[in-house]
């Protein structure tokens, strides 16, 4: 097994002293140089280093160890010999406790620096319940002979014939998918067979996320609108909550999935998730003086709704909501939103331009990838009236 500090090449640049103040989001800890910020991979806050610069800007730098002066407590031995080379984890010199108190800080500090939030109703991090073997699927890369993943910081491929943090099943057909020796291209391993659609690859925390989100919805609700729904994973849990569903997603196999089991209270859209999350959010209010236009016209009834008994609920890729659809959320004003992240930089973003409309009601951390420095959110927010009611 590879220590990636041990193991490292150094070169004839500037060295410093550093004690590491704190791990940054995205996992390089943070030193500071007179002032300036300084980020190291592989460290951990406490630590006392010695770091080569190998990036300077004018607000901070980059280093890279070669010396570990004063350890933590919490550094422990990698379990995979790839760790550091490999571009995939970030966290596997530290104990599993540490890391997920470290990421809780992340989104608290992001939520404050970027949302310039006070007082957030932090809940407790939801870990994992084992930090290796857990991923039920990855996506490979073929070059040259070369299977595997991304190099840190590259466009270079590393060979890897197994991966700690994912299940026997997937590590399998690795290596059935090594001895076919491929042509080059792109390679998704799965656990399991199944439709070719979007899933979370933790499903012990991805169903804890689902638990969470049914315990934080309200009972005696009329409509939900689910967006970026995928194959219906909130949907079809929360079926008894709701007297009618609407989910949308681009994916038209997500969908064409999700409608193979529908119940008659979902509706499953296939379409740009902007245009259509905003015309359900504008015919979901109260339709006055007329019916409803555009695609959606001819279901308006169904997403006619009181407001107070309307959640949405959307999970966006890691660029966040847009403008269009932020404004369209705020317009409704749905009683219950639930926002699922999976980068806490554009949620703190998006939460700041809804903080008019919503009282964020709780932040809660999931830990879907140990070992990563990747982090799951889920916030329940709530408007003036439904806390009042």
């Amino acid at each position: 097994m590879q220590d990636p500090i041990s193991s490292r090449e150094h070169f004839h640049l500037r060295i410093v002293d550093l004690k590491i103040e704190d791990v940054a989001f995205g996992g390089k800890g943070v030193g500071r140089e007179n002032g300036k910020a300084v980020f190291v991979p592989f460290t951990i806050d406490g630590e006392m280093i010695s770091a080569q610069i190998t990036r300077e800007k004018k607000q901070f730098a980059e280093a890279e160890v070669v010396d570990l002066q004063e350890r933590s407590p919490h550094r422990v031995n990698p379990e995979c010999s790839y760790f550091g080379r490999c571009g995939g984890c970030s966290y596997q010199h530290i104990d599993y406790e540490r890391q997920l108190a470290i990421k809780w800080r992340q989104v608290r500090d992001v939520l404050q620096r970027i949302g310039k939030f006070k007082d957030i109703p932090m809940r407790p991090i939801i870990p994992s319940p084992i930090s290796y073997a857990y991923r039920n699927r990855i996506t490979v890369h073929a070059q040259d002979g070369v299977i595997g993943f991304f190099r840190r910081d590259s466009h270079r491929l590393i060979d890897i014939e197994r991966c700690p943090i994912s299940l026997d099943e997937v590590n399998q057909a690795l290596t059935e998918l090594r001895a076919r020796a491929p042509r080059d291209g792109h390679y998704t391993l799965r656990a399991q067979s199944g439709p070719r659609v979007f899933s979370q690859a933790n499903d012990a925390v991805a169903n804890a996320l689902r638990d969470l989100i049914a315990r934080l919805i309200p009972g005696d609700q009329e409509l939900l609108i689910d967006a970026y729904c995928g194959a219906g994973f909130f949907a079809k849990r929360l079926l008894e909550k709701f007297e009618r569903i609407t989910g949308i997603d681009w994916d038209k196999f997500a969908i064409e999935a999700a409608r193979q089991n529908a119940t008659a209270k979902e509706t499953y859209i296939a379409g740009d998730i902007e245009d259509e999350l905003s015309h359900a959010l504008a015919v979901a209010a109260p339709l006055v003086g007329g019916a409803a236009q555009g695609r959606l016209g001819s279901i308006a009834h169904t997403f006619q709704a009181d407001a107070m008994r309307t959640t949405v609920i959307v999970d966006p890729p890691a660029t966040g909501l847009t403008a269009k659809t932020r404004r369209a959320i705020a317009d409704l004003a749905p009683g219950t939103f639930i926002y699922v992240s999976c980068n806490p930089p554009t949620l703190a973003r998006d939460l700041a331009e809804l903080q008019q409309s919503f009282t964020i009601d709780s932040v809660t951390p999931l830990d879907m990838f140990p070992q990563t420095a990747e982090i799951e959110v889920a916030v329940h927010l709530r408007t003036p009236s439904a806390l009042a009611s």
